[in-house]
């Protein structure tokens, strides 16, 4: 029977996002069932977050290809690549600026082996923030986030890889056949991976610092819960949150959009979840306290009158038996004064024949 109770008991994912975001009211009941629960809720809420980004850069990774593909055959020379060594029939460096690149500024040069000159590409590059520099041998980033360059060696990336050699016609009909699904399936199993763990540990930093605020927040109201109680509803608070920043992941996707503050929007959005979760809590008890203070007034006037009832009975017995008491009384007293009389009667009968006696 308890197994069974259980089981209807049980709230499943989706109903749980909808009373996340629709019903404060069900947080105790949620947090109730564990931090299992809550920490796999979490999990799966992530999960979908690092899906749509996959997605997301997936499509982003196709649009590139295609545009990268159409300008491989119009305007890119050609090139080949054998042993190590890449070589762009080109006499003079490319330059791909900024603005039409994707990585930022891009320089082209296979040609040139002077240390000078590769150190001129990358003062030009770190002045523009980021970019690529591709050389004969080896391919220099520059990534705007991070302090200095990267250098990734051809032979050391692309025999791990598994590819040796390949011209530009081999790039064209990759990228065109069915094989380049491979290629996605990879970006989106990497990115995949890398942005739960990410997001996951992101998320759970925030669900700490809301249990600690969330925490402050019962003293402040002064009701008594626990620690581990108060961040499986921080969880569940963040639930909306986690779907803002899914929705905004989604409209990036297709349209360039930056949203400042949009950090603090996502961690005040959750923290009002949870005052107010806990604050609903909070009145739910003061109702429970007052029927509970009815209950016992009601108990205190039933007891009242059971006592009263029982006193009542009582006296009521203790009459009855006084009056049965001076029945008995009354009907011996009668049979006494019965006995008495004829006594009476019969010494005076007994007095009135002796004279007749004498004088006989």
């Amino acid at each position: 029977m308890n197994d069974e109770k259980e089981e209807k008991n049980k709230i499943g994912f989706f109903q749980k996002v909808w009373n996340s975001i629709t019903k404060i009211e069900k947080y105790p009941d949620m947090a109730a069932e564990g931090l299992g629960k809550a920490f796999t809720y979490m999990c799966k809420i992530v999960a979908i977050l690092a899906i749509v980004l996959c997605l997301g850069m997936v499509y982003q990774t196709h649009q590139i290809l295609q545009e990268g593909i159409q300008y491989l055959q119009n305007e890119f020379p050609d090139f080949s690549y054998k042993e190590g060594i890449l070589d762009v029939v080109t006499e003079k460096r490319l330059t791909i600026s900024e603005d039409d690149s994707y990585v930022g500024r891009t320089i082209i040069d296979t040609k040139t082996e002077e240390e000078q000159v590769i150190n001129q590409y990358i003062n030009e590059v770190n002045k523009a923030g980021s970019g690529l520099i591709v050389l004969k041998d080896k391919v220099i980033l520059k990534n705007g986030a991070v302090a200095g360059t990267i250098n990734y060696q051809y032979n050391e990336l692309l025999t791990q890889m598994g590819i040796h050699e390949f011209t530009k016609q081999n790039v064209i009909d990759y990228a065109n056949s069915s094989q380049v699904i491979t290629l996605y399936v990879s970006i989106f199993i990497t990115i995949f991976i890398y942005s739960f763990i990410m997001y996951l540990l992101t998320t759970l930093s925030n669900a700490i610092f809301l249990s600690i605020f969330g925490y402050l927040t019962t003293w402040i109201a002064r009701i008594k819960m626990r620690f581990l109680a108060v961040f499986n509803m921080s969880v569940y608070a963040l639930t909306l949150s986690i779907f803002l920043n899914i929705l905004y992941i989604a409209v990036n996707i297709f349209i360039n959009f930056d949203m400042e503050y949009f950090q603090v929007m996502y961690v005040s959005v959750a923290a009002i979840y949870l005052v107010a979760a806990i604050f609903l809590l909070k009145t739910e008890f003061m109702k429970r306290q007052i029927e509970l203070m009815k209950i016992a007034e009601a108990q205190e006037i039933v007891r009242k009158e059971m006592q009263e009832q029982e006193e009542k009975e009582k006296r009521e017995k203790e009459k009855k038996e006084r009056q049965e008491k001076d029945k008995k009384e009354q009907k011996k007293d009668k049979e006494s004064k019965d006995d008495k009389s004829k006594e009476e009667k019969e010494d005076v009968g007994g007095s009135g024949e002796e004279p007749q006696g004498s004088n006989a």
